[in-house]
């Protein structure tokens, strides 16, 4: 899979409920950080899934660097503050998989 691929993916499939080909997109030792906490490796990141609510995506530009790419989205869902637009920072491991994923406002 393509870096632009792999992130597309991921988009579609945080919306899911069947979350496991969500996880598979991570590499085993990926590092997530997600409101100034990291969570390291799938069952950590498993963890903080659990406390993600359900949202939708609206991809409004991506900027792909020799490093990593740079999602911005729109997210909407039932939270507090709802719309607000996200970065998400993708880093993929050599197996195409995601290697660490920083979500800011």
């Amino acid at each position: 899979m393509t870096e632009s691929q792999t992130i597309d993916r991921y988009f579609e499939l945080a919306t899911r409920a069947d979350s496991e080909p969500y996880f598979a997109l991570f590499a085993p030792d990926a590092v997530v950080e997600d409101e100034g906490q990291e969570y390291h490796g799938i069952d950590e990141i498993r963890r903080w899934r659990t406390e993600v609510p359900q949202v939708h995506y609206d991809i409004l530009s991506v900027v792909e660097s020799g490093a990593g790419s740079t999602t911005t989205a729109q997210i909407s869902g039932d939270f507090p503050g709802s719309p607000v637009n996200l970065s998400y920072w993708f880093e993929l491991a050599q197996d195409g998989r995601i290697a660490v994923l920083r979500i800011r406002v």
